[in-house]
Order: C-alpha cells, then sequence, then structure tokens
C-alpha cells in the first residue's frame, strides 16, 4: 500500500509495483444498501469524495453519481437512485473532505442537497499554489503515479442507465489516488511553508459552495457582445434569447444544444444592421432544424415588434464598478505589475494573489486591502512599493 504515495518516477526506479486501480468497488444503487457505506464513514475522520453531474445533456443539472474513497474501500452510489440520502449527508458533513477542483461540486451538492461541507483539502487548489503547470486530475495523476484517465469517460452522459462497468471503473479511480496525491502535495506545500495559503484558500472555497449557483436575472438574456445591440436588435435579441431557453426546457437539453450564443448574436445584429426578410439568411440549427425554425422566425418577428422601452432595464451602477480617476489608473498599473513580480518570484498564476476586479478594488482604496483579499494573498501585497505609502 505504501508505495501509492511514492511518485512515479521513483516507483519505477526502485521496481516497486502498486496498486494503480481499485481492485473492487461497491456499488449502491438500490434502496436498503446505505448502511456498510453509513457504517465506513462512522470510523473515519476523512473522505475522498468526486461527483458526476449530467450538465452537459439536460437542462438542469442533477448529481448523477457520488464517489467516495472511505479508508480503503470505493462506494460509488448513484444519485438518481430513489435512496434517501439524509443520513448520508448528515455523517458526511462532520468529516474532512480530498477533493479536486472541488467549486463547481461543493456548489452543486449545497444547491442540490443541501450540504456543506466541514473541511477541505483540494488538490488542484495546491497543484496551483505550487505553481504546478498541470492541475488537472489527469494530469497530476499521470505524472505521480503514470495512471491516464479516459477521455471518453470524462464527456459521458453520467445520467444514463445502467451504467457501464467502463464508467463505473473510472468513477472509482477518479477517488482511488486522492489522499497519497494530498499527501504528495501536503510535503511540497509545506517545504514551501504554504500549507496555510491552502487552508485559506479551501475555507473561502467552501463559503463559496454554501452561495450555490447564481440566480436567475431578468437580464441574463444580455450576453457577449449584445451591449453594442441598438432597439431592433435587442429586442430581437431578448426574444430569441428567451425562445432558446424555453426550447432548450422543454427539450430537457442544455441551452448551447439549442444553439450557440453566436448564433444568437449574429441574429441579433442581423436585425441592427440588415433587412427584415434577410435576418435568419444562412441559419442552420442542426438535426432539429426542420422542426424548431419555424418557432425561431416566430421568435425574430416578435423581438421586431417590440419597444425596446419596454425590455428589463439593466441594473442600476454599482457603486464599486465607477471608472476610475486617472490617479487611481496609474495605481493600478503600479499594483498589478509589483503583483507580477511577486508571483514571477513564487513561480505561482499571478491571479491567485490577485484578480482584476481586486486590483480594482485595491486601487480605488488601498487601506482596505483586508478586505478583498485572503491574509495570504494580503500579506504577498501588503509591502509592495505600490503600497507600501
Amino acid at each position: 500500500m505504501i508505495s501509492r504515495f511514492l511518485p512515479h518516477p521513483v516507483r519505477r526506479l526502485l521496481g516497486v509495483s502498486a496498486s494503480l486501480r481499485p481492485s473492487a468497488y461497491r456499488l449502491i444503487d438500490q434502496p436498503g444498501q446505505l448502511a456498510p457505506l453509513l457504517a465506513a464513514l462512522d470510523c473515519v475522520d476523512e473522505v475522498s469524495l468526486d461527483t458526476e453531474a449530467d450538465n452537459m445533456f439536460h437542462y438542469r443539472v442533477r448529481v448523477c453519481l457520488l464517489q467516495f474513497l472511505i479508508g480503503k474501500d470505493v462506494f460509488l452510489v448513484d444519485a438518481l437512485a430513489p435512496i434517501d440520502l439524509k443520513p448520508l449527508w448528515l455523517r458526511l458533513g462532520k468529516k474532512h473532505l480530498v477533493m479536486h477542483g472541488s467549486d463547481f461540486d461543493l456548489r452543486l451538492l449545497h444547491d442540490r442537497c443541501g450540504f456543506r461541507a466541514h473541511s477541505l483539502f483540494d488538490t488542484m487548489l495546491a497543484a496551483q499554489l505550487l505553481g504546478r503547470k498541470r492541475i488537472g486530475l489527469a494530469g497530476l495523476l499521470e505524472e505521480h503515479f503514470g495512471v491516464k484517465l479516459d477521455k471518453d469517460s470524462q464527456k459521458a452522459n453520467w445520467s444514463k442507465r445502467p451504467l457501464t462497468p467502463k464508467l463505473l471503473d473510472y468513477a472509482a479511480l477518479d477517488v482511488w489516488h486522492l489522499p497519497a496525491l494530498r499527501d504528495l502535495l501536503t510535503r511540497d506545500l509545506t517545504r514551501l511553508g504554504r500549507m496555510d495559503w491552502l487552508d485559506q484558500q479551501c475555507r473561502a472555497q467552501i463559503a463559496a459552495g454554501t452561495e450555490g449557483f447564481a440566480p436567475d436575472s431578468e437580464n441574463d438574456w444580455r450576453i457577449g457582445k449584445s451591449e453594442k445591440l441598438r432597439g431592433r436588435g435587442l429586442g430581437v435579441m431578448h426574444a430569441i434569447w428567451h425562445w432558446r431557453e424555453q426550447l432548450a426546457q422543454r427539450l430537457d437539453t442544455p441551452p448551447f444544444k439549442v444553439c450557440s450564443n453566436d448564433l444568437l448574436l449574429r441574429i441579433a445584429f442581423a436585425a441592427d444592421d440588415g433587412v427584415d426578410g434577410k435576418i435568419l439568411d444562412g441559419v442552420n440549427l442542426g438535426k432539429r432544424h426542420g422542426r424548431i425554425f419555424p418557432s425561431l422566425e416566430e421568435a425574430v418577428r416578435t423581438g421586431l415588434e417590440r419597444d425596446p422601452r419596454t425590455l428589463p432595464r439593466r441594473p442600476g451602477r454599482d457603486p464599486n464598478h465607477t471608472p476610475l480617476t486617472q490617479a487611481e489608473v496609474v495605481r493600478l498599473d503600479k499594483i498589478k505589475a509589483d503583483r507580477d513580480r511577486v508571483a514571477a518570484d513564487l513561480k505561482i498564476e499571478s491571479t491567485l494573489i490577485a484578480n482584476r476586479a481586486q486590483l480594482v478594488q485595491i486601487a480605488r482604496a488601498p487601506r482596505d486591502l483586508d478586505s478583498f483579499l485572503l491574509p495570504w494573498q494580503a500579506g504577498l501585497l501588503r509591502g509592495i512599493p505600490s503600497l507600501r505609502d
């Protein structure tokens, strides 16, 4: 078992064989099968967790599969089966979790299941704080354990039943190496004195997860470069965006599979600039074209007839997004240059220290630095020349 925690090149050099894949897993897909998993949870403080969702195949994303590594045992839970998972969430909410790229998973589990994590080690965040060039799970597993994840399974329809043995094997492998990967990354973070950075990042990730996904807004239709549209184009954009949403919901498919944002914008700009009869020239909606094109034509006509003054108004200006003064623009450039130098010295991505929006806030109110950043981030910037005074 210890060989799993050795880096792949070392294991290969020593000729040590390792259990690169779990030899077995337990699939829970029927009522009454949850008891062994709950009993296993009662015996541990830490759990490795991953989820599979169907956001590429359905309008409303669902949790389809839950993968757990508890001790040495892998449990796969069919989240679409008629199983009462409340006892699972109650126990899991008290455990330390090891996850990779947990942001989406935590938001999804909070929105759909009411789950909030207690504590977390995110191996992707750890890899970022180490300045790793490959931060995806597939890249890290290949680098450290010589394991290659199946790319086809990454894009599979996880809501389709029954789940194939190939998909279940892939799902089990997603959590199998997380403890060993965690230990390798912990070693490097400790050596660099960055474990506290990770702890702060993970706490922030948990807090963000409890916010779930952004709620629907009456201005969601204002996508991409739609701010450049005028009256006719705005009316058409509003109508065809809602046409796509309603159709996607009726077909139970993601909106992008009805048509792309680029196509919506192309149609809207054609309404602004073109002759009415040619707005939809060259539009092809793929295999559904014959069935749904007439409804798109109707949506365009509705949009052309819409008085743009009746469209939902943009939200009022956020006081935090007022234009910077010239002095603040100069300060922003200096802060950004200093941040980039600090990041280069640490060999990490500069946006990990502060992203563009945070830099703007700092340029506007330098003394409020601690309000915009985590303590480790603020500590790195507090002494830079542009903020020293």
